[in-house]
């Protein structure tokens, strides 16, 4: 922080206008001039002396015109101890203050002397006037640098720990896309071990219907790789997802299962995790559904209610087993998703019609185009 853009970050940290900065800091200075003149001003009509309040601007405005010089200097002796010790700190700032107090009250001294006229009497000259009025000067300066160094000092502070919480949101955003990522990327594995295996299953038994699952798992993979980028798609794209999923699945179920979609119309622009109900409607079929001669019912629902978007994927195969309920990779992987999202959640219970209930519950967001 040494250049010259950054000593005079103190009034815009925001990379702008070149001269921003400079007319702000101008303007900051003269603002002060101006109440400063009118202070005097008033103060002498107060107590009737006679001065104008042409010869009271006369006095403020080069006075705190040169602090607008003096501040970048300033804020650069700042920048270059911001790190240093409180020894180091003091060994710089004392002096510097000290001078930067004579230089600024002798020279608005001088410019007073030389812009207010004749002297009221030949002995009242440049030198009886820095003797007189010098200290007075010079003190008020060295408060005015502490004063400018603290502000100085607190805004870069504030700059240095609001780009520290941008960047530790941006890594927490980061970590949570690359554990998204992980996890996504567990199910593919997962959802293809388990087709390949009924693939496997039918190849001798009914190459034909192993070959319509071969196609239809082309199709699936393919609109995987067209979203692989993307962590959130709207609702309608991943129910075009699960119906491609569920295409697989027909054929290895037969007559024996039905499916029953009941999609809210206002929930199909939601957004929501990619491939969030798969891993959950391969539950169903594999824990609820696969092991029953008869077949079963798989039902899917969305309805949105109160900032809410309420997703339920139901059986009516097996029910949960007795004890403790053990999660498996996709269940226990859509539940991690969640909880890296945040403001979501995911519980199960039994089903209406004896099987297995599983609802997620996450923040309602319209997906952008």
């Amino acid at each position: 922080m040494a250049d010259g853009t950054d000593i005079i970050s103190l009034v815009s940290p925001r990379p702008q206008s070149r001269w921003r900065p400079w007319l702000l800091l101008f303007g900051f200075w003269t603002v002060i001039a101006l109440f400063s003149a009118l202070s005097m001003y008033l103060n002498a009509l107060s107590e009737d002396e006679k001065r104008s309040l042409r010869q009271s601007l006369a006095y403020s405005l080069p006075e705190f015109w040169l602090w607008f010089v003096l501040t970048p200097v300033v804020v650069f002796l700042g920048n270059r101890t911001a790190r240093a010790s409180w020894g180091r700190f003091a060994l710089v700032h004392v002096p510097a203050s000290l001078v930067l107090g004579v230089v600024h009250g002798a020279t608005t001294l001088t410019v007073l002397y030389l812009t207010a006229g004749r002297p009221p009497s030949p002995t009242w000259t440049l030198p009886h006037l820095l003797k007189v009025e010098l200290i007075y000067q010079a003190h008020l300066a060295v408060l005015i640098y502490w004063a400018v160094l603290g502000v100085s000092r607190g805004a870069d502070s504030h700059r240095r720990l609001r780009d520290e919480r941008l960047r530790s949101t941006q890594l927490e955003q980061q970590l949570t896309q690359t554990q998204l990522q992980a996890l996504r990327a567990q199910l593919q594995p997962h959802f293809l071990f388990n087709t390949l295996n009924a693939i496997s299953a039918l190849a001798l038994s009914d190459p034909p219907l192993a070959r319509v699952m071969i196609s239809r798992l082309g199709d699936f993979l393919r609109l995987t790789l067209e979203d692989d980028q993307q962590q959130h798609v709207p609702l309608r794209r991943e129910l075009e997802f699960l119906d491609c999923y569920l295409g697989i699945q027909r054929v290895r179920f037969g007559d024996r299962l039905v499916t029953d979609f009941a999609i809210d119309p206002d929930t199909l622009d939601a957004c929501v995790p990619h491939l969030i109900l798969q891993p959950l409607v391969e539950n169903a079929l594999q824990h609820g559904l696969l092991r029953l001669a008869e077949g079963g019912t798989l039902r899917v629902a969305a309805r949105r209610h109160a900032g809410q978007l309420h997703l339920t994927v139901e059986d009516n195969g097996q029910g949960l087993p007795l004890g403790a309920i053990r999660e498996g990779v996709g269940l226990g992987n859509t539940r991690a998703r969640l909880e890296a999202l945040g403001g979501s959640a995911l519980g199960m219970r039994k089903g209406a019609d004896g099987g297995t209930c599983v609802e997620m519950s996450l923040p309602y967001r319209a997906a952008t185009a």
